[in-house]
């Protein structure tokens, strides 16, 4: 402030104009004033956030990344007990008897035929059974019994076919020659059972005439016709 060359009554009470310093001063004042409570705002802020006790974790790596799986991580507190699975050893196969050893040992009166998944044990009816009968002669006894070891020593199946020629018969018990095949594949499977094979291993069938193995027109093919078959199922599932 300068007195006024004019010398008038307001002269000497000149005002200068403030400078430019002067008036900019007060706002960054303020502005630093307003950054710097920002900034305790986000330090309070920051601090709260780790004050529940959670510590931060660690962005997990991307597995497609790496290449590798990421493992299942198990609950905490949750005991693992490892998974040990038994596998029960294979069964041992059961190789059916040759055919040589079997007709040596059952003897005479008993043909052995092996076929593939089967045994079939071929009897004549001659031997089992009287004419036109189903009742087991003591021959025939003598040929089963033989036989029975060999089906008593293994679990397979067995079927008891009967087999006549093509000459009718025509009897009060017997009306037909499927009566007759029946009733003698069922005499043999009864006593079979009765010397310690399992009924639920065996079936008995009638075929009557219509399996021949010779032809019926001669004595000796319907001889050759007339006969009970055992037939062993070797075959893996039977």
């Amino acid at each position: 402030m300068s007195p006024s060359a004019g010398g008038g009554r307001f002269g000497k009470w000149h005002v200068e104009a403030p400078r430019e310093e002067e008036q900019e001063g007060w706002l960054l004042t303020y502005l630093d004033t307003i950054t710097l409570l920002l900034v305790m705002l986000v330090v309070l802020l920051a601090l709260a956030g780790k004050g529940d006790g959670h510590a931060e974790q660690p962005p997990a790596a991307d597995a497609a990344a790496l290449g590798t799986p990421l493992a299942a991580q198990p609950l905490p507190g949750a005991a693992i007990a490892p998974i040990v699975v038994a596998t029960p050893p294979a069964p041992e196969p059961v190789a059916p008897p040759q055919e040589h050893a079997l007709a040596s040992d059952l003897g005479e009166g008993i043909e052995v035929i092996v076929n593939e998944g089967s045994i079939s044990f071929r009897i004549s009816s001659e031997l089992l059974f009287a004419s036109a009968e189903a009742e087991l002669a003591e021959a025939g006894l003598d040929v089963l019994d033989r036989l029975v070891p060999t089906l008593a020593g293994n679990a397979y199946r067995i079927l008891v076919e009967g087999h006549t020629d093509n000459l009718p018969i025509s009897t009060a018990r017997f009306p037909s020659n499927w009566e007759l095949s029946s009733a003698r594949a069922s005499s043999v499977v009864r006593y079979l059972q009765l010397n310690g094979i399992a009924a639920t291993r065996m079936s008995a069938t009638g075929f009557a005439d219509t399996r021949p193995l010779a032809d019926n027109a001669s004595a000796a093919g319907r001889a050759g016709n007339r006969r009970v078959e055992l037939v062993m199922q070797t075959a893996p599932g039977n």
